[in-house]
């Protein structure tokens, strides 16, 4: 039994109790809210992946692109196709020949043959048209609304079937109306000239033209043998015509064609150029 000390002692005890656990449960009430984390909206992308337009999120497969403003900064650099490379996770493009012959890899994978004969393991496709060989590979990269990369492996859905994957290229259409002109020059004489146009020829047939120059002169001087010389200098001219006739809206018929021409010195392999300490 407990005596009248402990008695007074357990009563005041249970009644700061009972008055302490409306106050902490007022300052709980008190107390904001937690803020809601912010929903960053992404935007909807649409790709071509499975040969047919849908939102990237939901095609399942590993999907890299650039559209829009991010493939114009790069188109207007005055670069060939090997500036791509880095500009989507795991695309990587070199080359031995400069602008005539890239070599391209997705995830590490590729093949370091130089042959003309040698199987690429990663395929272009240029509008749903494989391009295997190489030299046709290295074609300037202008006037497109869009650029893939599906990673492999992949069937044979657009042709070809790859380990590696496929760098898909989609042009800008002769349905987009207007155009676009675009030049620049820099050290070494170089010049970017770039532009594209879309002409409505008739109700159901239209044409878009576009085409794209680069100059830069032998930088590079030739103090081995001055005769033949200066080296690393280029012209390279490139064009696209398309035709388009859409009698209906089920029906279109698109023809393409494309031209390339090259003219350039020899360029330098600077292997082993640094001699080691």
């Amino acid at each position: 039994m407990l005596d009248t000390t402990s008695r007074w002692t357990l009563g005041l005890a249970l009644m700061l109790t009972g008055v302490g656990m409306p106050t902490v449960a007022a300052a709980q009430e008190a107390q904001p809210a937690a803020a809601q984390p912010e929903q960053i909206e992404q935007p909807d992308i649409i790709v071509s992946a499975e040969r047919r337009r849908e939102y990237r999120k939901d095609v399942p497969l590993s999907v890299g692109s650039l559209t829009g403003e991010n493939l114009s900064v790069i188109q207007a650099g005055g670069t060939d196709i090997r500036g791509l490379s880095g500009r989507i996770a795991s695309l990587n493009i070199e080359s031995s020949f400069g602008r005539a012959f890239p070599r391209f890899y997705i995830r590490g994978l590729g093949n370091t043959d130089f042959d003309l004969n040698a199987s690429q393991p990663v395929s272009l496709v240029y509008d749903d048209v494989v391009l295997e060989n190489p030299i046709i590979k290295g074609f300037p990269i202008f006037d497109l609304s869009q650029l893939e990369v599906l990673r492999g492996p992949q069937g044979t859905l657009f042709g070809r079937n790859t380990p590696a994957g496929i760098v898909k290229f989609s042009t800008v259409r002769p349905d987009e109306a207007g155009g676009y002109f675009r030049a620049s020059y820099g050290s070494f004489d170089s010049v970017n000239f770039e532009g594209a146009a879309t002409v409505k020829l008739s109700e159901t047939l239209s044409a878009r033209f576009s085409t794209l120059y680069q100059h830069r002169s032998d930088w590079l001087d030739n103090v081995r043998t001055p005769r033949r010389g200066d080296l690393e200098g280029f012209d390279d001219w490139a064009g696209r015509v398309q035709l388009q006739w859409q009698p209906s809206q089920p029906l279109t018929v698109r023809l393409t064609g494309q031209w390339r021409v090259l003219d350039g010195t020899a360029r330098v392999f600077r292997a082993n150029a640094f001699a080691t300490g």
